[in-house]
Order: structure tokens, then sequence, then C-alpha cells
């Protein structure tokens, strides 16, 4: 209930704030927290040695991710107000949605597969505002007022939020719908993933997204939302990862694998070209 308070109080006074002091405000808190949080910036710091090349200068970059964070929360609770039409016209760059509608073409729904880089939540709501169906899948918070809170923000414009521990039947519905789910597939949650290579280091990956495609037949488009010095945005569809086809109820492990090493191959990609936006505040190796 303190940190559901905490949230409210903060929407109260983001919706009272100049527009440019929003930044502002996240700038101040995210570099207090990377003060004093000395466990998530050791977290951080480990994490960008592995992925960026040598010679990176890994104590600017951790402050970024810092920063980059606080830009995200802001931009979180502002999605009411700021996602529409005009904001996508004047602010947002688009590539490859034409990949979009080849899988609705295809008929069999599609999986936009993202990480937890540059603003994953706004980029899910920006598709919906522009016509897309789509369904979110989401670790709900433990503590209900607060997961209220943050799933009205997402559906404010039209996302739908399914709770991961109800997911598997209302998403394979909605990809025989011929619609969108969404999920994030850099970091495992629970323990129902996969160890497997992640930047030459073992990690816990979800499989997800390899499941939902070979049951269904669904493809999975990458998909990402990255943010400009400039305050603009850039939203990437990359191209389909078509499942193989077999019988859905003898997935074999080793075609899971395959699609898998697909996407997480295009995770890294984009996780090394943007390392500063990867978001992720613990280490991702497996211990």
């Amino acid at each position: 209930m303190f940190k559901y308070c905490l949230y409210k109080i903060g929407l109260f006074f983001l919706h009272r704030l100049p527009s440019a002091w929003f930044y502002k405000l996240a700038a101040f808190i995210a570099d207090v927290q990377h003060l004093f949080s000395f466990r998530d910036r050791r977290a951080i710091q480990n994490n960008l040695k592995i992925i960026c090349p040598p010679g990176a200068d890994i104590p600017f970059l951790t402050r970024e991710v810092f920063r980059n964070f606080g830009r995200y929360l802001i931009e979180f609770f502002q999605m009411k107000e700021m996602a529409d039409e005009t904001f996508i016209k004047n602010k947002v760059k688009i590539s490859g949605i034409e990949h979009l509608r080849e899988a609705l073409d295809y008929g069999k729904g599609g999986i936009v597969l993202t990480a937890h880089i540059g603003n994953w939540e706004l980029g899910a709501v920006l598709l919906s505002v522009m016509g897309y169906p789509i369904m979110a899948v989401a670790l709900p918070h433990k503590e209900r007022p607060v997961n209220d809170l943050f799933n009205a923000q997402r559906e404010s414009k039209g996302v739908e939020v399914i709770p991961t521990n109800v997911a598997l039947r209302r998403c394979i519905q909605q990809l025989r719908n011929n619609r969108f789910i969404a999920l994030v597939a850099d970091r495992d949650f629970g323990q129902s993933g996969v160890v497997m290579d992640f930047f030459g280091r073992k990690a816990m990956i979800p499989k997800g997204a390899a499941l939902f495609a070979i049951k269904t037949g669904a493809p999975i488009i990458p998909t990402f939302l990255t943010r400009n010095n400039d305050g603009t945005f850039d939203m990437e569809c990359r191209e389909l990862i078509y499942p193989p086809q077999e019988d859905p109820s003898m997935i074999k492990e080793e075609s899971v694998l395959k699609v898998m090493r697909q996407y997480i191959s295009v995770i890294e990609s984009k996780i090394r070209e943007y390392p500063e936006q990867w978001l992720t505040f613990r280490e991702f190796c497996a211990k």
C-alpha cells in the first residue's frame, strides 16, 4: 500500500508540472538512485562489462541506464495523455510495420516479441493506437492496488493485460482470432525458462514465445521502441520468425531451442546497439 500511495502522489504532481520538468525530475530521481543503490549499480556494471566492447565507458553507461529508467517511468505514467496519433506522427519514426501486416495476412496472429529496452510499455500502447489489437502478458505486482494502477495505464489505450499465471489459454485464443500478443523475452521471472547462451554466458531465457509459436503456427515479430537524444523514438519491427510446422501436441525440445536461438540473436543485437537503454537491474548470468 505504501508503494501505491507513492505512485498516486507521483501521478498527482506529474499532471500539474509543466511538461519540460518531467525529464528533469526523472534525471534527478535517477541520479539519487544511482548514488545510493549500490547493488543495482554493481549489477548493471557487471552486465555492461559483458555486453560492451573493450574501452567502453562503463561508469557513464551505468548512470545512463538509471536515467533512462527514470525517463521510462515518467513516460509510463504519462501514456494516457501523450500516446495518440499526433504523438506518433511527430515523435516516432517507424520501420518494418509491413511485417505486422504480413503476420495478419498469414492468418494465425502474431507474437510481438521485445525486451526490457527503450520503452517497451509505450511501444505496445503505440501499436494499439495504430490499430493493431494487442494483448500484453505481464507479471502481476504482489500488491493488488499497485498492480491495478499499472494495468490501468496499460489499458488506457486499448492494450489488454493478462497476468502470467493465466496467460496460456487466453493467449492461444487471441492468436487463433488472428490478433497479437506481446511478450518480453530477455529475462525469466520464474524457473520455467531454459538456460541458454546469452552474450556468451549462461542465462535463464523465457521459452513462452517459442511454445506459443509452435503450438499455434503464429510467427514472431521482434519489435523494439528505442529513444533518441532529441526526445523522439524509433520503432523497429524486424522480419518474421516462422515456427517449424509440426504436431502441436508433440512439441520437440530441439524445435523450441531453434526458435529461441533465432529471437535471442535479435535481442542480443539490439541490446548491443543500445546498452544504456537495457533496463535490467539484476545480473543476467544464471547462477
